[in-house]
């Protein structure tokens, strides 16, 4: 089945930022979880040991979810769409856990919400991949994914930053609720509830999927949706596995276990590296989140700006190339976050972890979109998120078997090694062989 078979109109800048929009609300979801899930558990009791553990909702939903919905919504058949059920579905969802999350009472309550959040987010996130690749031509396909990777700045600026907004507009920064988790807390995450759903359904209707042509909807009529079909589809879609897939595996085992390792520690590297303290319960570790809320927002901003400023140069030299830079930025700052001590000086880093995140939000997507068959898309692209999520998994495992032993149960430590593997996943991207 041929690309050609379907007619894909090229879009303004105005429908492409409408149809991103939902991105935004997406991604403000995870910003929120990036920015709060680790004090939110440190304020409910945990040990800083095991936070890792705490975080496998993330990579196993969405090891689980994202290629049984990649491979649902290639053969999904509805009035709306194939990609637009899942939207909603996953957005509706997504905005319940927001709005449930800060009133957790326990730790266990705070882990399961995240489990279904996650879900959520995954049943969301792949056929939204899949529906920029069905809807753009190719030339204007790393505008879409580099344009995602702007909204996803821009999101994550403000989810980071939604803390220190609300103390600007006049909350109690020290105000608590009975399980100790900030007033401020539950107005970022009921913001995030909102945006959720609301952008989610803009993007969606206002920029709908192109109708399928004849040919496709036979092909799917052939291919019913069965779980026995789904499985199956998933794996022979990872047995033909384009080469470029393939080379591409290293690069995402190192980056993502890197970037898992920065989220889950920077709050604690930064209570001990500027505020020296350890104590989840102390003023000092407070005044720690809301600075990674000021620096996260700084290097999501800059992610957003560098995701426009990406495009151009991912066309003259290649989003392969662009990438290697980009990440290998991304690393050399972090291997300075520790042994910086004044909190004004940690914003020149967050440059080069902006640079790096908007590249990872948006390359590595232009190199897959590029080298898989368009009536495979969805799974492709949930395969690919796989990728993703086994190296946060095989963080969350690996990471408390050597984080006392090795890394001395220091935070700062965590945060080096993170860089070290943002440097090294620039090495294996220079192994990569792009499809023109």
């Amino acid at each position: 089945m041929s690309e050609q078979a379907i007619q894909k109109p090229i879009l303004s800048i105005a429908n492409l930022a409408q149809m991103n929009l939902g991105f935004f609300g997406l991604q403000f979801s995870f910003g929120l979880q990036q920015s709060n899930m680790g004090p939110i558990y440190n304020y409910l009791g945990a040990e800083e040991s095991t936070l890792p553990l705490l975080f496998l909702a993330g990579p196993v939903t969405g090891l689980i979810v994202q290629p049984i919905v990649g491979a649902m919504s290639d053969r999904t058949l509805s009035k709306y769409g194939r990609r637009t059920p899942y939207f909603l579905i996953g957005a509706l969802l997504c905005s319940i856990c927001l709005l449930l999350m800060p009133l957790s009472a326990a730790l266990w309550m705070a882990v399961s919400l995240l489990w279904i959040l996650d879900a959520a987010n995954n049943i969301t996130m792949e056929p939204y991949r899949a529906y920029v690749s069905d809807r753009l031509v190719t030339q204007q396909q790393p505008a879409g994914f580099l344009m995602q990777a702007s909204f996803t700045g821009l999101a994550q600026t403000l989810a980071y930053l939604a803390p220190v907004i609300f103390v600007a507009l006049g909350m109690n920064k020290d105000a608590v609720d009975a399980n100790g988790i900030p007033h401020i807390a539950h107005a970022a995450f009921y913001t995030g509830a909102f945006l959720s759903i609301t952008t989610i359904a803009w993007s969606v209707f206002r920029i709908r999927e192109l109708p399928l042509s004849e040919a496709q909807i036979k092909h799917i009529r052939a291919n019913p949706l069965t779980p026995k079909a789904t499985i199956l589809e998933i794996w022979n879609a990872i047995r033909d596995m384009p080469l470029t897939m393939r080379q591409l595996v290293l690069m995402m085992l190192f980056q993502w276990y890197g970037m898992f390792c920065y989220w889950q520690y920077i709050v604690n590297a930064l209570a001990r590296g500027v505020f020296d303290t350890t104590d989840a319960a102390s003023q000092g570790y407070r005044d720690a989140a809301l600075l990674n809320g000021q620096i996260g927002g700084f290097y999501n901003f800059v992610a957003f700006l560098a995701g426009f400023a990406l495009i151009p140069f991912s066309r003259r030299f290649g989003p392969k190339i662009m990438h290697v830079v980009s990440i290998g930025f991304a690393g050399i700052a972090m291997l300075t976050l520790p042994y910086i001590e004044k909190s004004s000086l940690l914003f020149i880093p967050m440059v080069g972890i902006g640079l790096g995140w908007a590249s990872i939000m948006g390359n590595p997507y232009v190199i897959v979109a590029r080298s898989i068959p368009p009536e495979r898309t969805g799974v492709y692209m949930g395969i690919f998120n796989m990728m993703i999520v086994i190296p946060m998994l095989i963080q969350t495992v690996t990471l408390p078997l050597f984080y006392d032993s090795i890394l001395g149960g220091n935070p700062q430590n965590v945060i080096m090694l993170a860089g070290s593997f943002l440097l090294i996943a620039a090495i294996f991207m220079t192994r990569v062989r792009e499809q023109a």
